[in-house]
């Protein structure tokens, strides 16, 4: 039989569980490997990923730092 510390440590955890269990879609963007475009784009939440872009754009326009998890230079 579980102690009472341990149930109430089971308790804390299927706690957190519900909390964050609908937002386990996303990735640590460095364990990406080659998992193409979309899955680089769905890495990065909000506006992060065209802000990026914009920010490509400026400093790398021809996309030569593209041996990465790379984001496009956006047009």
């Amino acid at each position: 039989d579980a102690t009472e510390d341990e149930k109430v440590h089971q308790a804390w955890t299927e706690s957190l569980w519900d909390t964050i269990r609908h937002d386990d879609q996303g990735v640590y963007v460095n364990f990406l490997e080659n998992e193409g475009a979309d899955r680089v784009r769905e890495a990065y939440l909000g506006a992060t990923y065209e802000r990026l872009g914009v920010i490509k754009r400026h400093y790398d326009p021809d996309n030569l730092f593209r041996f990465n998890q790379n984001v496009l230079p956006k047009a």
